[in-house]
């Protein structure tokens, strides 16, 4: 059997490649080893998302007051939470593959191994191709801290499928994910403890707007321990807080699950114990009911052959690619976070449509200028193009235009109390650099920021465009 194009990986960029391919009349197989969606639709974004509106809902149902609105007996199901998080993923798999299937795509449920740039082997059966896409997508990645064999830890894996609320929550790292998840319990009660070794939380994103977005959530409760290296975890037993525990401290006592004496001996109850470094190298350690591991993501480059195609590889150790997407081997792509660019859905998307327009002969390449960054917390941060922190990297001055939320009048009307920031930043010629929001919905209006800046429109050509009126995205027109 030969195919036009094969696929490799059934994620966001495999899934829009394929229907891409499929829609210009190409012959398209697709290989996909777990399911149909991969880790973004399956366990990761969508999931993700899905819970965090249900606590945003909670949220806004609990402060109604502030809207005149009076709600009562305000409360939450968390399995069924999860239950409707499945709902959802199911509908939105099945859509992707009634996609596929309606522009003629062959998937096959299975393990793929390369054989060379033009075979692919799945089972006992070879299929031959043309053009070969690698689209395997990444994986949690959990570092050798000592003990982390011996403690149950989560991932976000099994956050995403727990029914039972703990206690208390201790999150190793402070990145996109591990936000995410302290939002999500804290707004259910949790006592949420954020472990991060950087001196701030989300890297990737502006220095100002994160360090804003933290002291919020530390005034929900949640405790941050930044510039914090984690040097082990370990089990702690209880069999009840009162006599097993005598160490901890008052807050950490209470953060421990009650286990009731009744008069009777009861089983040990094993906790998680992380000790720490500080920045002045003395040592400590916290216990809390779970531990959440959410460092980070590697790209899965074994278990399909990757080595049987002898691949250029760039100073950094990653695959090379041209401006379609193509490597070293002539009719061979590599899209997604194979790249190890960015391990962004959205990325992932247009490196795939790039890669297939490039097969098709459709005049096309890949630009990184403008690929948003966003946090679904409450409130939410969102960025595109460049940082305060990179441009100085790189000895580019800037403008930089800050605004309150509060200049937007749709943001004060819908945001009650509440108030948040809009910063530009601007080249000498005042073509937009960058742009970053901190407040609801920065995930929907940072794409006029990304139109902008991919376009090189300067602040006066931007500014012509009419914004309609109320709208949260008015806030960049005020800025300009």
């Amino acid at each position: 059997m030969k195919y036009q194009v094969a696929i490799i990986g059934g994620g966001p960029a495999g899934y829009t490649a394929a229907e891409t391919a499929g829609k210009a009349g190409f012959s398209v197989i697709l290989f996909e080893k777990q399911a149909l969606g991969g880790v973004c639709l399956n366990e990761g974004c969508i999931p993700t998302k899905t819970l965090l509106y249900s606590a945003k809902t909670y949220d806004a149902a609990r402060h109604a007051s502030k809207y005149a609105v009076t709600a009562s007996d305000i409360s939450f199901d968390l399995p069924k939470i999860i239950a409707r998080k499945q709902k959802v993923v199911r509908k939105l798999v099945l859509g992707v593959k009634g996609k596929l299937t309606a522009h003629g795509v062959v998937m096959v449920n299975g393990e793929a191994m390369v054989i060379d740039k033009n075979r692919v082997q799945c089972g006992e059966e070879i299929y031959e191709c043309d053009n070969l896409l690698l689209c395997t997508g990444s994986e949690t990645f959990v570092p050798p801290i000592p003990g982390v064999d011996t403690v149950p830890y989560w991932t976000h894996r099994e956050a995403l499928e727990n029914k039972a609320l703990p206690q208390s929550l201790a999150i190793i790292g402070g990145g996109v994910i591990g936000m995410e998840f302290a939002s999500f319990f804290n707004s259910l009660g949790v006592q949420v403890t954020v472990i991060e070794m950087m001196n701030e939380i989300l890297g990737g994103m502006d220095k100002e707007l994160s360090a804003l977005l933290r002291n919020e959530y530390a005034k929900r409760g949640i405790k941050f321990m930044l510039g914090t290296k984690v040097v082990s975890v370990s089990n702690y037993l209880v069999n009840s807080v009162e006599t097993d525990a005598p160490s901890l401290s008052e807050g950490e006592r209470e953060n421990l699950p009650k286990v009731q004496g009744n008069g009777e001996v009861q089983p040990k109850m094993a906790l998680a114990q992380v000790t720490y470094e500080n920045a002045d190298g003395s040592t400590e350690s916290l216990v809390a009911e779970k531990l959440l591991m959410s460092v980070g993501r590697r790209p899965v480059i074994k278990g399909f052959g990757l080595e049987n195609l002898n691949l250029v590889k760039t100073e950094r150790g990653n695959i090379f690619v041209d401006e379609q997407m193509q490597t070293s081997v002539p009719g061979v792509y590599v899209c997604g976070d194979l790249t190890g660019f960015s391990l962004l859905a959205h990325t992932a998307v247009r490196e795939a449509e790039v890669a297939i327009h490039a097969i098709v002969g459709e005049k096309d390449k890949m630009s990184y200028r403008a690929v948003p960054g966003v946090v679904y917390t409450n409130p939410e941060i969102a960025g595109v193009g460049e940082t305060e922190e990179t441009l100085e990297k790189k000895g580019i001055t800037c403008r930089i235009v800050k605004l309150p939320m509060a200049y937007s009048g749709r943001f004060v009307a819908e945001n009650e109390g509440v108030n948040g920031i809009c910063k530009l930043l601007l080249a000498e010629d005042n073509t937009i650099l960058g742009a970053h929001v901190l407040g609801n919905p920065a995930s929907e209006i940072i794409t006029l920021a990304g139109m902008a800046i991919e376009l090189r429109l300067t602040a006066t050509e931007w500014k012509r465009i009419i914004f309609p009126h109320p709208t949260v995205g008015e806030i960049f027109k005020e800025a300009l």
